[in-house]
């Protein structure tokens, strides 16, 4: 039994000196998404479903939720969120080519037709990021308009 109390009083003791460290935040400024909103022009209903399911992983503007505040969960949440941005970063829109943003709306198209996105682990703490079929056909209908737009805009090879 003593084995056993020793074990988990190290246990609390390694738990708490980890809430001392921390990964970085993703805070970025909201006017970051300002260009990627204005070149896709979405209706008012996917700007909410984007700000709703899409903004915390897939831009530079995340909203924590009360459980980042606990080691190890941040370090999870950071690496989805890091993760996230890598394939679709609304936040850097700008600066990539019509061909890169034509094939993410692509993968987004695809990803969210197969109900891959938004992530179950995502929705299960975020109850207002699971879709309807409506808003998934909003979303869709949307970006295959924008990859409608790029198709016109891109340059013969």
């Amino acid at each position: 039994m003593k084995v056993i109390k020793k074990t988990l009083l190290l246990l609390l003791v390694v738990f708490v000196i980890a809430q001392f460290f921390v990964p970085e935040k993703n805070e970025g400024d909201i006017a970051s998404i300002d260009a990627f909103l204005a070149e896709t022009n979405p209706p008012e209903d996917v700007k909410l479903i984007l700000k709703e399911t899409c903004y915390d992983c897939h831009s530079d503007v995340t909203r924590y939720p009360w459980y980042n505040n606990i080691t190890p969960l941040n370090y999870w949440l950071a690496e989805h969120i890091e993760d996230g941005k890598k394939h679709f970063n609304v936040s850097k829109w700008e600066g990539s080519s019509i061909k890169r943003k034509d094939h993410k709306f692509e993968e987004l198209i695809e990803m969210v037709e197969e109900k891959e996105m938004p992530l179950n682990s995502y929705t299960w703490t975020h109850s207002e990021a699971k879709l309807t079929d409506a808003q998934i056909a909003s979303v869709i209908d949307w970006a295959k308009k924008v990859r409608i737009k790029y198709s016109l805009e891109k340059k013969p090879e």
